[in-house]
């Protein structure tokens, strides 16, 4: 018995000795809180934490924390901070993402995506393949946009999509700037068209699609996204599958950032017995504003 608690004991200070930026594989359905949870879950039983709760947020072992929502009906490249990596994770946020996504022209969602009840429907067969490869250069560059009402953004503290299942009137955000640094068809096969699109901190590809469609005198909402990239982790190489979500495989694909020092820990402590804080990450929130 003595050896087994040594080696639960070697596994948690393993966990707690790892700090840095990592990539999972976000498959569709959960959304983006769950799976980090999930993964905490699975940390914590490997490190012989007995009956864990990963949604406690006070009192864990370790932070961990995630940087930029995907929607629960998208799949893709989540980042990941643990440690002291989750203080990167607003870097995460502010850089560029790869998206591909499946639209599906002629009927509009309430969400934008399939997710949604069918809210317009539109004729679509006006539209040309050159007519759409026109329409999206006028959505490559700096250009302003409207977040979705169904989106993690804030209202009173709530998010917006909670309040409208809600029941409650939400207005919509005004619009804002956001970066598209490229933006390509890769397949046109109507009512189904499939975009690349890479783009800079807080844009939405639902948004998007939405926007487009309209310029093309329709509608459109998405039926699949994912998200291909994001800062330098890509899905064929750095996003770890749920299989891979152990110490051994994570401590491998780590992106390792500086450990704290004795004095920025003492100061850390000074700091917290002066300002309680929270004791996780805002990104395990789940609630930043990119899709």
């Amino acid at each position: 018995m003595a050896g087994v608690s040594t080696l639960q004991n070697g596994s948690l200070s393993k966990l707690q000795s790892l700090h840095g930026i990592f990539a999972i594989y976000k498959k569709e359905g959960p959304t983006s809180a769950d799976v980090l949870n999930t993964l905490k879950k699975a940390l914590l039983k490997e490190a012989g934490v007995a009956n864990p709760n990963p949604r406690k947020r006070k009192k864990q072992p370790f932070k961990i924390g995630h940087g930029g929502t995907l929607d629960s009906n998208a799949s893709g490249v989540l980042v990941v901070g643990i440690g002291e990596g989750t203080k990167m994770l607003t870097t995460m946020l502010a850089g560029s993402k790869k998206y591909r996504a499946v639209g599906e022209l002629g009927k509009a969602t309430d969400t934008l995506d399939v997710t949604g009840n069918v809210v317009e429907e539109k004729s679509y067969d006006h539209i040309t393949k050159e007519a759409f490869e026109e329409k999206l250069k006028q959505f490559t560059g700096e250009i302003m946009q409207v977040p979705p009402l169904y989106s993690a953004l804030k209202k009173d503290g709530k998010r917006m999509s909670v309040l409208l299942k809600q029941g409650q009137e939400v207005e919509a955000k005004p619009a804002r700037p956001v970066t598209v640094y490229s933006l390509s068809l890769q397949d046109f096969s109507p009512p189904l068209f499939t975009i690349d699109v890479e783009c800079g901190g807080g844009f939405y590809v639902r948004s998007l699609v939405d926007d487009l469609a309209k310029g093309l005198l329709s509608c459109a909402h998405i039926k699949e996204l994912s998200r291909t990239k994001q800062g330098q982790f890509t899905l064929e190489e750095h996003a770890l599958k749920e299989e891979c979500w152990t110490l051994a495989d994570i401590s491998q694909a780590l992106q390792p950032c500086p450990k704290p020092s004795e004095q920025q820990k003492n100061a850390k402590k000074a700091k917290s017995k002066q300002k309680p804080g929270p004791s996780e990450s805002k990104g395990d929130d789940g609630d930043h504003n990119s899709d």
